[in-house]
């Protein structure tokens, strides 16, 4: 099978190389990897200065494309591109460190398992949850995670792939692609692309497939938009039929109330008050009957 990684990156060239290179200790080789930026930058200052001569660039397999800012629509240019070309991409996150057997396991369950459609590893430590994780630290909490990881045999089902980490079986993309209407950071794009892939296979979470999620705050949308999100795109998705009504009401449900109660003493890496302040905003426009997603921008 040839396994193509995407990666949908901007503002953060260093941690970008630092991912990159980290690719270079797969067991199992990409055939290529594809880089989507923004066109308003220079994809060539992405490339790691140290990266080695007998890396993917050397045969021409490391592909650098630009695309309008926001997660969608570069995940669309790169899905444009290899979608012909490959039987799997694996999108991840410019902050995601796969274990090293990460390509090997999913092409090997792929292989073994005509009726996945999606696969999506265990994050067993995520940044986004917490202060994030340093570089090095992420690759200390890998090497638990990998360790943990070889004990079990475990396959969860899910509504839909956490955007970080999954890997596709492009023959069941057909001409589904992620919606532009939620723009810059996205938020819940993943769950929307991947729930319409349902019908046409499973959406499998082996517990064995690991990696570590650094959780990088920069480049990161602002709490006011961020908040706004929280609130406006499960809703949208949820009228567009591929977010499950009880998915959606839980997970909004779960923000508000943690932006309610950590407000008055919010962590420093949370702009608790600006998600708050983009919750109160994203209800006043459901008040006045609009669900449009793409308002953050005006925010």
């Amino acid at each position: 099978m040839k396994i193509a990684i995407a990666i949908a990156t901007s503002d953060r060239p260093e941690i970008l190389g630092k991912t990159l290179t980290q690719l270079l200790r797969q067991s199992r080789q990409p055939d290529a990897i594809y880089i989507c930026t923004p066109d308003v930058e220079i994809p060539t200052l992405h490339i790691p200065c140290n990266w080695p001569s007998s890396a993917l660039t050397k045969s021409n397999k490391l592909v650098q494309l630009t695309a309008p800012r926001g997660l969608t629509r570069q995940r669309n240019a790169m899905l444009s591109k290899l979608q012909n070309k490959f039987d799997i991409v694996t999108f991840i996150d410019d902050d995601f460190i796969p274990a090293t057997n990460y390509l090997e396991l999913v092409e090997r369950d792929f292989k073994a398992n005509s009726d996945w459609a999606v696969i999506m590893g265990h994050v067993q430590f995520d940044g986004a949850r917490n202060a994030g994780y340093g570089f090095d630290e992420g690759l200390a909490l890998l090497a638990t995670a990998s360790k943990c990881a070889a004990s079990t045999t475990t396959v969860l089902d899910h509504v839909g792939a956490y955007g970080c980490n999954m890997s596709i079986r492009l023959e069941t993309v057909s001409g589904t692609r992620f919606d532009e209407r939620l723009p810059l950071y996205g938020w819940q794009e993943d769950i929307d692309f991947t729930s319409q892939l349902r019908t046409r296979g499973r959406i499998a979470g082996p517990q064995y497939l690991v990696g570590v999620h650094l959780g990088t705050r920069a480049g990161r949308s602002s709490g006011v938009r961020f908040g706004f999100s929280q609130i406006v795109n499960p809703i949208y998705l949820m009228r567009k039929g591929t977010m499950p009504r009880a998915f959606g009401i839980k997970l909004m449900s779960r923000n508000i109330a943690a932006n309610l109660a950590r407000s008055v003493r919010p962590e420093p890496y949370i702009d608790r008050r600006g998600r708050l302040r983009g919750n109160i905003l994203a209800f006043w426009q459901l008040l006045h009957g609009k669900v449009e997603p793409e308002h953050i921008l005006k925010l």
